[in-house]
């Protein structure tokens, strides 16, 4: 508010209507909304297919040779690794049966998004990462009905751009470490990405050693010995 600059913040700070504007309670909670269910959440579901994709050459090939394919990968992955893996609580109003489960008022159940869309009774094959899965979109990481993210077309888009350039201009991307030792990371006891995602460009012989930070910057250091960047 003392020094605003061109931006989305300052853009919130000074919208109003009718005289009213955002209280400080508000700004906070606009910005926190933006920052997590906006940009990391999106950053993440970027990052998990790009490995499912390096992990899964016949999945990478069939996808590069038509990109008409994109959007149902990236629902594919919304689905394989959700960045979302939990919703929130939500509270037994009175005593109930619940699935075979007895639950008495005040009890609470934490929906599970990830092992949902992992759920064999409704996806063949359900643990396999399939770029033209059918019904890869029936998924429930972007949740549904009243609780449906309003994001769900940008997240999309964004992920469908990223995916299509990063392959198109690095055709010969791959893993710099064994899938396995990619660090993982959660935030807010709900959010699941990696720390960092180490790979190589270019053919093995000539590679260059990439660590891709979440956050959007990339370091490079030629490949010698040592993978470190």
């Amino acid at each position: 508010r003392r020094q605003p600059r061109e931006g989305l913040i300052t853009a919130l700070v000074e919208a109003e209507e009718a005289g009213d504007r955002l209280s400080e309670d508000e700004l906070v909670a606009m910005l926190f909304l933006l920052l997590i269910a906006g940009h990391e959440t999106t950053v993440h579901l970027i990052t998990s297919t790009t490995i499912a994709l390096l992990e899964r050459p016949e999945q990478k090939k069939k996808l590069m040779s038509d990109w008409s394919h994109v959007e149902t990968a990236v629902e594919e992955s919304l689905r394989f690794n959700s960045p979302v893996m939990f919703a929130k609580a939500r509270f037994a109003s009175r005593d109930m049966e619940f699935f075979g489960q007895t639950l008495k008022q005040g009890d609470y159940v934490i929906p599970a998004l990830a092992s949902a869309n992992r759920d064999e009774a409704f996806f063949a094959n359900a643990g396999k990462y399939e770029v033209e899965r059918a019904n890869a979109n029936r998924h429930v990481a972007l949740g549904g009905g009243v609780h449906f993210c309003l994001g769900a077309k940008l997240t999309r888009t964004e992920a469908s751009i990223a995916l299509e350039a990063l392959f198109t201009r690095l055709p010969e991307l791959h893993l710099a470490i064994p899938a396995e030792k990619i660090p993982y990371a959660t935030s807010l006891g709900v959010i699941r990405g990696v720390k960092a995602l180490p790979v190589k460009i270019g053919k093995p012989a000539m590679a260059t050693a990439s660590a891709i930070d979440p956050a959007g910057s990339i370091c490079h250091s030629t490949i010698c010995d040592s993978l470190a960047c």
